[in-house]
């Protein structure tokens, strides 16, 4: 496996993003080279750990208005860049990509690597279908579940049309605009630093098979390679009966309906008040991080 590691100047200067990074090393795969996870981290050390799972095609910059929330309420909230994302390594190629390289890769990051233990996920997009997919195979690891704007699909029901032309637009680019993906998935403006740093950790299309692959990584037949293990999963999480939030937002199309699944199937989210954040769209971390942010602390206060 080929791996490249976009240069530390790319991320100089993002807007509200000072944290220091930090990294952690996984195996690769097939025995290859190690692969360098890179997180940001806020909070105290001995906080309860908040894990921050972001999706396609975004970077742990989308945490940026949450982490010094959940800071100040005494979490320790960790921000880790999927690999060929964010300050991750890159594996230079699309095959190189698996929904199940994927699992293991943050399971290797958390469990090995940092291992966290009492974990509250927090995951949105590719973060909870990789997230969710950690707390049932690993439940004992985990505390608590914060799922936003995600699921868990099995390929099973069609997905969305919407989330199908957001597939066929990244099959079919020339030039991956990470920016403009991102800024589609917002209700409010990016401003042009933001967008920029979006798309700092791909300084050229070289850098992009991550992007470019996880579209097709999402099971949409029932006899996809990830199917079993997702069906799987949904058992496992119609077991777990520890807290567990559904926090959507009320505008994206793309997961909407799969927040009264989650509600209905788990039994921690029973009997619950599941907040649906009004205004924000796929990437509610930009349009409503800090209502988001209240939501998730108000949730593991109480």
């Amino acid at each position: 496996m080929r791996l490249l590691r976009t240069p530390e100047e790319r991320f100089s200067g993002l807007p509200d993003f000072t944290y220091p990074a930090q990294y952690a090393e996984v195996p690769a795969a097939d025995g290859g080279p190690a692969l360098r996870i890179g997180y940001v981290a806020d909070g105290p050390a001995d906080g309860p750990v908040v894990l921050l799972l972001h999706g396609e095609p975004s970077w742990s910059f989308l945490y940026r208005s949450l982490l010094p929330v959940l800071a100040g309420a005494g979490l320790r909230a960790i921000a880790p860049d999927l690999p060929g994302f964010g300050r991750s390594d890159k594996p230079a190629e699309a095959g190189d990509h698996s929904y199940a390289r994927h699992v293991e890769w943050m399971r290797a990051f958390a469990f090995d690597a940092l291992d966290l233990r009492g974990v509250t996920l927090v995951g949105q997009d590719w973060g909870g279908l990789i997230g969710l997919r950690l707390v049932a195979e690993h439940p004992d690891r985990f505390a608590a579940v914060v799922a936003a704007n995600t699921g868990l699909p099995t390929g099973d029901q069609d997905m969305p049309a919407v989330w199908w032309s957001f597939r066929q637009a990244v099959e079919r680019a020339q030039v991956l605009d990470i920016g403009r993906f991102v800024q589609s998935g917002c209700r409010r403006a990016l401003a042009p630093a933001e967008r920029v740093a979006y798309d700092a950790p791909f300084p050229d299309e070289a850098y992009k098979a991550g992007p470019r692959a996880m579209p097709l990584l999402v099971p949409t037949r029932p006899d996809d390679p990830a199917s079993a293990a997702n069906r799987a999963a949904w058992q496992a999480l119609a077991r777990w009966d520890k807290p567990f939030l559904c926090a959507f937002s009320d505008g994206d199309p793309i997961t909407g309906a799969m927040a009264p699944v989650l509600q209905a199937a788990v039994p921690g989210a029973a009997h619950r008040q599941h907040p649906v954040i009004a205004g924000a769209g796929h990437f509610l971390q930009e349009d409503a991080g800090l209502q988001l942010a209240g939501e998730i602390t108000r949730f593991l206060g109480g």
